[in-house]
């Protein structure tokens, strides 16, 4: 078990709504921001002398554009239907991580200086100023939320708790007061192309590598393209996938089964991100210029498709607001969907026939899968309503012979988040990161004592990478955690074909 400078929760038998305990994880504050990180995203460098206007004229901003905004912080009757629905307020027992506690914490200024009883009767209301000390709060608890959207599923009036902490966010931002992990990584998106920053010459000899590796363990030659122009598709994927495990045992997959489907693809050094950091923060202008590098690419390579790798809130942003925020994409093929992910792609490939599996290579596992929050509570595959439930499942049971579901108030459209989700894998915020994931945790516990499970599989980076942290705190292993198709690469066929084009290559070579 991993060592913790904190205490770790007490997986149980059944899931317990717990005490309250006020200011337990006040304590808790995520790395600023440093002036060049902020500088890059286009905000100031450190707090701005009258940060408390601009604050409010930056809320004032964001109520004008975003009519949501203004429902959510109208419409709650603190029904108390959200409190124990927050894995952060499960895991931590602190008030300010109820949703509805975490909402106030804006509402309470949105309401004395937008509205005529607040400004009149603040007491009355619950309205408040502006001070240092509620910026402090806003700091602490808007970095414990995830933006995972689960509490919205039971609120009657459909709150998002994700927009608010989004639009949060973004007005700190706006002040000088910006989170180090979110905003230095969308400064190496725009830099070098990807989170990791791993430049265009190392992510070739990367993927040179991954085409030995997988040669000298199946004897069939899977390519790994990069920058190949006049390609169909154009994979863009998590940069995690290029270089730690369970992740890159996912990327092999995808190469495997774009090698049994016969068709041209490439990634893109320019485009190596399917992750897009600017929804954490809440910034629109961030979100669509991590976006249009993908539509440059697109236009530069001359792909007709676009399939997005196992990212959660990647697929989120490709699904909801891609053509919004980069379209339109007129000049790709009409005839397949705008994007696809690649559990849709390989889906497909199973319903036709084209894609053959040994499931014994892994009846070594006995599986269970969590459901991404982004996937689960933002987006759809397919063209039928709960695909995103359905068709990851589907590959699963197509490539393993053991499976069985977490229970169903875990699952779906009721997911609990990993934990780590919405800005929040960063060592940092580990005790939040460990004590949000007790609830996942203890749906994964029951399954491992009454079916057996050995492994959850996962279609999210951050998941995957979450997991594998916190998995030890809790007595499990960190490899525990896979991704879906490390599965369908364990268990495809290979026959050896190439694409046309790569036959083509081929064959005037040999000539």
């Amino acid at each position: 078990m991993a060592k913790a400078n904190f205490q770790v929760p007490e997986l149980k038998e059944y899931a317990e709504i717990p005490e309250i305990e006020p200011g337990v994880m006040a304590h808790s504050k995520t790395f600023k921001s440093k002036p060049e990180f902020q500088d890059a995203l286009g905000f100031p460098g450190e707090l701005v002398e009258d940060w408390q206007k601009k604050a409010i004229d930056k809320m004032g901003d964001l109520l004008g554009r975003y009519r949501s905004l203004r429902v959510y912080l109208d419409s709650c009757v603190k029904c108390g239907a959200c409190t124990d629905k927050c894995h952060y307020y499960l895991g931590t027992h602190d008030p300010k991580n109820m949703p509805v506690g975490r909402q106030d914490l804006l509402r309470k200024v949105y309401r004395r200086y937008f509205t005529l009883a607040g400004r009149f009767f603040p007491d009355l209301v619950g309205a408040t100023e502006l001070t240092e000390d509620v910026l402090g709060d806003w700091y602490n608890y808007f970095h414990q939320c995830s933006q995972c959207r689960r509490c919205s599923v039971f609120c009657p009036y459909g709150i998002d708790t994700a927009e608010i902490s989004m639009a949060a966010r973004e007005i700190m931002d706006h002040i000088g007061v910006g989170q180090k992990y979110c905003n230095e990584i969308i400064g190496k998106v725009y830099k070098i192309g990807n989170n990791l920053g791993l430049p265009g010459p190392a992510l070739i000899d990367t993927l040179e590598g991954l085409e030995e590796d997988v040669f000298d363990d199946t004897g069939v030659e899977v390519k790994f393209p990069v920058d190949q122009e006049g390609a169909e598709i154009l994979l863009v994927t998590p940069s995690a996938d290029f270089f730690a495990e369970p992740h890159v045992d996912g990327l092999i997959g995808y190469g495997k089964v774009f090698h049994e489907a016969g068709v041209s693809w490439t990634m893109s050094t320019y485009a190596s991100e399917a992750a897009n950091f600017g929804m954490f923060i809440g910034s629109y202008d961030n979100m669509r210029r991590v976006a249009l590098r993908i539509r440059e690419a697109a236009i530069k390579l001359g792909v007709k498709r676009i399939v997005f790798g196992e990212c959660g809130h990647a697929w989120r942003v490709a699904y909801s607001f891609l053509n919004t925020l980069a379209g339109p994409w007129d000049f790709l093929d009409q005839r397949y969907p705008i994007p696809q992910h690649i559990c849709e792609f390989t889906y497909d490939l199973i319903q036709q026939g084209k894609l053959k599996f040994d499931k014994s290579q892994n009846d070594d596992k006995v599986l269970t899968y969590h459901d991404s929050c982004n996937v689960a509570r933002a987006s759809r595959m397919g063209d039928k309503p709960g695909g995103q439930f359905d068709i990851p499942r589907a590959i699963i049971r197509e490539v393993c012979n053991h499976y069985y579901d977490m229970d169903e108030e875990t699952i779906r459209d009721r997911t609990f988040c990993c934990g780590g989700g919405g800005g929040l894998l960063t060592d940092d915020l580990m005790e939040v990161r460990v004590k949000g994931a007790q609830p996942r945790i203890e749906a994964l516990n029951h399954v491992i004592q009454e079916k057996a499970v050995t492994h959850m599989a996962a279609i999210c980076a951050i998941c995957k990478t979450q997991f594998t942290k916190v998995l030890p705190y809790y007595g499990m292993d960190m490899d525990q955690i896979v991704g879906i198709h490390q599965l369908v690469s364990n268990a495809i066929i290979l026959t050896g074909k190439e694409s046309d084009e790569q036959s083509s290559e081929s064959a005037q070579a040999t000539a």
